[in-house]
């Protein structure tokens, strides 16, 4: 067997999904269902949203052509998504171009907000539900997947309505020159998926190798800056593909925040991490030094943070759960708040928010909105909370449902990469 097809054959496409009898199966559905109740998660989109998105959908090269000429036509600009291989939706695509004082990177997010106003249904049911859950093998979306599928997914070689995120970075220090936010139509030149952003990098000729070549360059160096700056780093051996696009969207939700709080100055959904108490940090450091083969870095001490990041890259593959779940344990939980004010403690920001997911975050898309509208809503204080409050009850759901199929003999993870396949009794 070939290595290509060796690696093949342990992915998840490869082992096929997880067999469940029809008896376990309706089993996981009655705890789906107490689930969605004790939670409040609605699984069924009502009548009028369902019609509304139908609406939004019907005509959508007529509605793209008729909003180019109002918006920054960036079709010939290279552009491409990268996502996981079973991805039904790819609301975002990055540019980057290397110039002689700078780099310039765009990121460029579906426009749910075109489709999606606080005039609509569709409006009301995001706010209503808050985001969109995700168990492991079954998905409860925030707005009707029929637009995720269609115009909100910025689809190879298909025009798209997007909202850019436009920056200039110095090339010593990579922080931000300039921020420019506008409407956009763009037009992606290929999809990939995480393993082809990979493979792509590593051959001279692919197409976008250069491209990709050029971002990962970037990225690498704005993940070191920020761990040098004491940004928690809990997954230290993610890919280069994953760190190209975790870099660039939290790069674009730090340019969108800034520029709101600073140059706008006005009030919009901050994503604010409070930070553990001294006693609680030495207890997750005490618990993290007694885990056989792990010690932490003498000279990192200092700043927690730090720390924690030292000892993962140095500490053996079978302990790195176990100091993820130290430092989890004495995190206190992050809030949606109409004020940045104490910042970002894990990613060590002082101003932070969320933009780059408007399709299943409601925090995301009224960001949109106010960016769009530079208006805030009357009742900001209260989507905040309602954001706060939503994404904890997913948060919950997920686990209690992860526990469950771990009660009834399944691995949460394998259910949640490969899917289930109901086989008859």
């Amino acid at each position: 067997m070939s290595n290509d097809a060796q690696a093949e054959a342990g992915t998840a496409e490869a082992q096929g999904p997880v067999e469940v009898h029809e008896d376990l199966a309706r089993q996981l559905e009655n705890k789906r269902e107490d689930l969605f109740e004790k939670f409040e998660i609605s699984d069924g989109f009502p009548a009028e949203v369902l019609e509304e998105a139908e609406a939004a959908t019907a005509d959508v090269e007529a509605d793209i052509q008729a909003e180019a000429e109002e918006r920054a036509d960036l079709r010939e600009m290279t552009t491409w998504t990268t996502d996981p291989v079973d991805a039904q939706d790819f609301d975002d695509a990055i540019s980057i171009e290397e110039r002689d004082e700078e780099f310039v990177l765009w990121v460029h997010i579906a426009d749910v907000t075109h489709y999606v106003t606080p005039e609509t249904s569709m409006w009301d049911e995001a706010i209503r539900r808050g985001n969109t859950v995700y168990l492991p093998a079954y998905t409860i979306h925030m707005l009707p997947p029929v637009l995720a599928e269609t115009v909100c997914s910025l689809v190879a070689e298909e025009d798209r309505l997007a909202h850019t995120v436009e920056m200039h970075l110095d090339k010593e220090t990579l922080s931000f020159d300039t921020i420019d936010i506008y409407k956009s139509v763009i037009r992606s030149d290929e999809r990939l998926t995480y393993k082809q952003a990979e493979d792509r990098l590593d051959d001279p000729d692919a197409p976008l190798h250069d491209e990709i070549e050029l971002i990962w360059e970037v990225a690498d160096r704005l993940h070191e800056i920020r761990k040098e700056d004491g940004s928690l780093v809990l997954n230290p051996r993610r890919d280069r593909a994953h760190t190209i696009i975790e870099e660039s969207m939290l790069k674009a939700n730090k340019a969108v925040t800034h520029e709101l709080m600073w140059s706008r100055g006005v009030e919009a959904v901050y994503r604010v991490h409070p930070q553990p108490t001294p006693d609680e940090w030495d207890e997750a450091l005490r618990e993290i030094q007694e885990l056989e083969g792990v010690s932490i870095p003498g000279d990192s001490w200092d700043d927690p943070r730090k720390a924690v990041n030292a000892t993962l890259e140095q500490a053996p593959e079978r302990q790195l759960g176990k100091i993820q779940w130290a430092v989890m344990k004495v995190m206190p939980r992050a809030k949606y708040m109409n004020d940045p004010f104490g910042g970002h403690h894990a990613l060590n920001f002082e101003i932070y928010g969320h933009f780059t997911s408007p399709i299943r975050r409601m925090s995301d898309l009224i960001n949109h909105w106010i960016v769009y509208q530079n208006d805030v809503p009357e009742t900001l204080v209260e989507l905040c909370d309602r954001a706060s409050e939503r994404q904890k009850a997913a948060e919950q759901a997920e686990r209690e449902y992860r526990n469950f199929l771990e009660e009834v003999g399944l691995d949460p993870n394998a259910v949640n990469n490969r899917g289930i396949e109901v086989v008859e009794d």
